[in-house]
């Protein structure tokens, strides 16, 4: 046990699921003692959030995510593309699963690259207060935190 003055995190083993509480991210889990991928284990806040993420996401397509509030956005070059491209670009972001410690790495599936008539798109997800004036003061938590899902190409980034 830890002393309770101490700042320990929560870690997820993304294998067997165990939550790991350690001061730093543990090298190996104790439970199934597989190595902690490239970039450490996610926290298990990170593991909510990702689980949510893709929820909100997939709810797109259908009515999946009720308890997660938000909005989609595109910009003005992705919508100038017209409705069919828009369409094409919500199912793609709706079903990416394309998640790798180089482009998602804390593990919260907040942010990724889907190709739409072999242009790029990038697509990320914010996560604000109930006003969607500041970031959300618990972003795990659905009841305080507001998702903004934008779709861009990348040069509107």
């Amino acid at each position: 046990m830890l002393a309770e003055d101490s700042f320990a995190v929560d870690y997820c083993c993304t294998t067997c699921g165990t939550i790991i509480n350690a001061l730093t991210c543990p090298s190996h889990c104790p439970q199934c003692r597989t190595a902690a991928p490239d970039h450490g284990f996610p926290t298990a806040e990170a593991v909510t959030i990702a689980e949510q993420n893709d929820r909100f996401r997939a709810g797109l397509l259908k009515a999946t995510a009720s308890d997660l509030r938000g909005q989609v956005v595109v910009t003005s070059a992705v919508n100038a593309m017209g409705r069919d491209f828009v369409t094409a670009a919500l199912m793609a972001v709706a079903g990416d699963s394309s998640f790798t410690p180089d482009n998602d790495p804390y593990g919260d599936h907040g942010f990724g690259t889907v190709t739409v008539l072999t242009l790029k798109l990038f697509w990320k997800i914010d996560l604000y207060d109930e006003e969607l004036v500041y970031g959300s003061p618990a972003p795990a938590n659905p009841a305080v935190t507001r998702r903004v899902l934008t779709i861009m190409f990348p040069s509107d980034y």
